[in-house]
């Protein structure tokens, strides 16, 4: 590795690595039809069905890989910005709760638009554009100082107080075990709905990529004598970084973050090309445009003030035990639900029935 990184330096070790890890997360979240809320929509209506598997066996493989290489030693996760900064656990609830909320709003999470929009899907391309510059605003511009406020409610310092495995003292190798338990149990549930094997393996390889996002980059990490922050999949921030790369510098910077969305588009598209299921979808007659537009503005804020989207919270976040990760992706579950069961009563009210 020491010598890749003196041969072509550390931005385009990393942009690389991001792509690599972008395309086989597209390509197995295309094929998997990976999706938080249509997982979520499926508990809603008191079902345990196909794409709640799928999203277990994605955050299960996650989970149990890094793990495992964590308990290896294969790489340390512990000067990751999930658990060596400041964290908040206010930004974690209200946060969480407006990306659940307006994950169902515009039906998909980020990654899932991001996903899409290399099929052609037009709603998804607007809602992901909605939801790249509200989280800009977010994060430096007018609604800043809003999610500052809202984050400095109730913060935990960097470090153990973090980590789950802090609060509950797990060991290594119980946790470990405990993370291929839910593994197995996720991928028996998967044969129990008839979920395609080939849907399965998709699904595993789209937690994988979580793994391999931390591991390339602690390599780079640490075979560089400049500061590198490990990192692994996450969508909000890189998206923002990819729009303001392309509208507002002459040259792409080299930053895995930017590799990455790039390859999920490019692994998502070959997927659709592959499959027959490219094709150009607008907006639908009975879905209204502003829906998609508010959802996409709630989960710009919302992402932005957790921490992380669906992936970055739930998958990247939660695979090294970050507590305000796994904060984070239980009250985007419980503001999808709640959503998910409000749109469901309002339109089997009176008015709506004919």
């Amino acid at each position: 590795m020491e010598y890749l990184v003196d041969t072509f330096g550390e931005g385009w070790l990393l942009i690389g690595a991001g792509a690599l890890i972008g395309v086989v997360f597209g390509i197995a979240a295309f094929h998997s039809k990976f999706c938080l809320r249509s997982a979520t929509v499926e508990v809603a209506h008191g079902e345990m069905g196909t794409s709640l598997a799928i999203w277990l066996v994605a955050f299960t493989a996650a989970l149990a890989s890094v793990q495992i290489s964590v308990a290896a030693g294969l790489m340390d996760v512990q000067p990751a910005r999930q658990l060596s900064a400041t964290g908040s656990m206010s930004g974690a609830i209200i946060g969480g709760l407006m990306f659940g909320c307006g994950m169902i709003l515009a039906r998909g999470c980020v990654s899932r638009l991001l996903v899409l929009s290399a099929s052609g899907n037009l709603r998804a391309i607007v809602t992901g554009l909605v939801v790249t510059l509200v989280a800009q605003a977010s994060l430096s511009g007018v609604l800043a100082s809003m999610r500052e406020s809202l984050a400095a409610i109730w913060t935990v310092p960097g470090g153990d107080t973090r980590s789950i495995l802090h609060w509950l003292e797990l060991s290594s190798m119980a946790t470990v075990v405990g993370s291929l338990v839910l593994l197995g149990a996720a991928l028996l549930l998967g044969h129990r709905q008839k979920v395609p094997l080939t849907k399965l393996v998709a699904a595993f390889f789209v937690g994988f990529a979580v793994f391999g996002g931390w591991f390339l980059t602690t390599l780079v990490a640490t075979s560089s004598f400049e500061v590198i922050a490990i990192q692994s999949v996450t969508f909000t921030g890189p998206s923002i970084d990819t729009l303001m790369a392309l509208v507002g510098t002459r040259s792409v910077p080299l930053t895995f973050g930017i590799g990455l969305v790039l390859g999920v588009f490019l692994g998502a598209f070959v997927g659709a090309i592959w499959t027959g299921q490219a094709r150009i979808q607008r907006f639908e007659p009975d879905v209204p445009m502003e829906r998609y537009l508010l959802g996409g503005s709630l989960m710009g804020f919302g992402s932005m003030l957790a921490g992380g989207c669906a992936v970055g919270a739930g998958l990247t976040g939660g695979s090294i035990l970050a507590l305000t990760a796994w904060v984070a992706v239980f009250f985007m579950w419980i503001g999808a639900l709640v959503t998910q069961r409000t749109l469901d009563a309002l339109s089997l009210r009176p008015e709506n029935a004919s």
